[in-house]
């Protein structure tokens, strides 16, 4: 499905959203720091622009890497019934709540994974993903080496972001051959998304997963490649 398409969701997956979006306004526990009047525009539509990259909107499993309240997994889900949208969390509290918000809204491919990104891909969720998303979670670099082990083969990432950041950019570069993982294509989205600043960064995997990966949990963050 094309990002056109998804932007004219019809009534039971504008429903099924609006009520995600009413769970996200009644939550106590802090799984989100935007609750109101604007969250359809800061949550909604931000994950809805990532439809602009073709392999996501055509992409049968997918990966929602540190899901936390559930952005962009649980749309993507509503906006692409067809495919399976695996949501990766590992604070409780937050599966807990993305766990309702799946049975209130009636989201029946959309399945709530509480682990490490790590541990998946140690596992069963070993180079079975055709694209994996992750929004506001880490360095590109660090996002590349989480995505590599859970991506098929040309698989892609996406990855929600703000503001260019040269050094991050260049760290992303050196560390892409390790991590088989090539940067492809910067989108500016900041027009139609939830952020004047966002930019989609459009990552693929180049090759096989290499045997060093995935690292133990957290690593990737402490100590990123490039």
């Amino acid at each position: 499905m094309s990002r056109d398409e998804a932007s004219t969701l019809g009534p039971a997956a504008r429903g099924a959203l609006g009520r995600v979006l009413e769970l996200l306004a009644e939550e106590r526990s802090s799984v989100s720091s935007v609750v109101d009047d604007r969250a359809w525009k800061v949550h909604v539509d931000d994950s809805l622009a990532g439809l602009e990259v073709a392999e996501l909107g055509a992409a049968s499993r997918i990966a929602d890497v540190g899901a936390g309240a559930g952005f962009p997994g649980l749309v993507l889900a509503v906006a692409l019934p067809a495919a399976q949208v695996d949501l990766i969390e590992s604070v409780g509290r937050k599966c807990e709540f993305m766990r309702r918000a799946i049975a209130a809204a009636g989201i029946s491919n959309a399945t709530v994974l509480n682990t490490r990104s790590e541990e998946l891909a140690a596992g069963g969720g070993r180079d079975a993903y055709e694209a994996v998303t992750a929004r506001a979670v880490g360095r590109l670099s660090t996002l590349a080496e989480l995505a590599s082990p859970l991506l098929r083969p040309d698989g892609v990432l996406v990855a929600w972001k703000g503001k260019r950041d040269a050094d991050e950019d260049r760290q992303l570069a050196d560390a892409a051959d390790s991590l088989a993982m090539r940067p492809e294509q910067i989108l500016d989205v900041g027009d139609r998304a939830g952020s004047r600043h966002r930019h989609l960064h459009v990552i693929r995997k180049s090759g096989p997963t290499p045997a060093n990966l995935p690292r133990r949990p957290g690593m990737a963050k402490k100590r990123p490649k490039g």
